[in-house]
């Protein structure tokens, strides 16, 4: 794959559902532009570099945003977590990892009309806060919460 994309879905093992949602309509095929994200969103290394990568620099919290993960996490390999978006319009969903190597887990395009809300398994490699970002209007919004990890999933 040409390294000046990427796919819209960055989840391991997503390829077969990422596949199937594209087919039903409710994400935008593989490759996007560089106008969402680049390279460069996906090698930053901190919410804050992250943030500015996404042209997100100025996301408002918000309570229409929300993570729905467990607080404790068992097994850091394995960490159940969701985004789900009260927001209108909500265009594209991203979730930040604030102590993995690179911050952006998972960026999702949604088409108009889709639900906005999105499930994944992640890697934590230790406790870290986590970011859920939203565009939605034109708009950025997050939320953050901490999410624990009791065994470590990055070599752990």
């Amino acid at each position: 794959m040409n390294e000046n994309r990427r796919t819209t879905l960055q989840v391991a093992g997503g390829a077969g559902l990422y596949a199937a949602l594209v087919s039903i309509g409710m994400l935008k095929p593989g490759i996007a532009s560089a106008q969402a994200f680049d390279r460069a969103a996906f090698q930053a290394k901190g919410i804050a570099d992250t943030l500015k990568a996404l042209g997100a620099a100025d996301a408002t919290e918000s309570k229409d945003v929300t993570i729905v993960s467990p607080d404790i996490a068992e097994n850091g390999a394995v960490v159940p977590v969701g985004i789900r978006s009260g927001v209108a319009k909500t265009q594209m969903m991203a979730l930040l990892i604030d102590k993995n190597p690179n911050a952006l887990a998972a960026a999702y395009d949604l088409l108009e009309g889709a639900a906005p809300e999105v499930n994944m398994r992640v890697k934590m490699g230790q406790s870290s806060d986590v970011v859920a970002v939203v565009k939605a209007d034109g708009k950025f919004y997050m939320a953050r919460k901490e999410i624990k990890v009791t065994l470590g999933g990055c070599g752990g």
